[in-house]
């Protein structure tokens, strides 16, 4: 989950913009949860799919 567009319902301000205390708590514990691929774009995993894909269809070509 990102919190890029989630809305605070404390001070109804975007959480990313950290307003108030409350914003600012949930934010740092987004960011804390994000993990490894979290950063990504989907077209950046769909990409990284797509070659992880290839390089295994090529390993099973070999190894025929």
């Amino acid at each position: 989950m990102t919190y890029d567009r989630l809305v605070c319902a404390n001070c109804a301000a975007p959480v990313n913009e950290g307003r108030c205390p409350v914003c600012r708590a949930s934010r740092e514990r987004l960011q804390q949860e994000q993990g490894a691929f979290a950063g990504l774009s989907p077209v950046t995993l769909v990409a990284l799919l797509v070659v992880l894909l290839g390089a295994l269809a090529l390993l099973a070509h070999q190894t025929v």
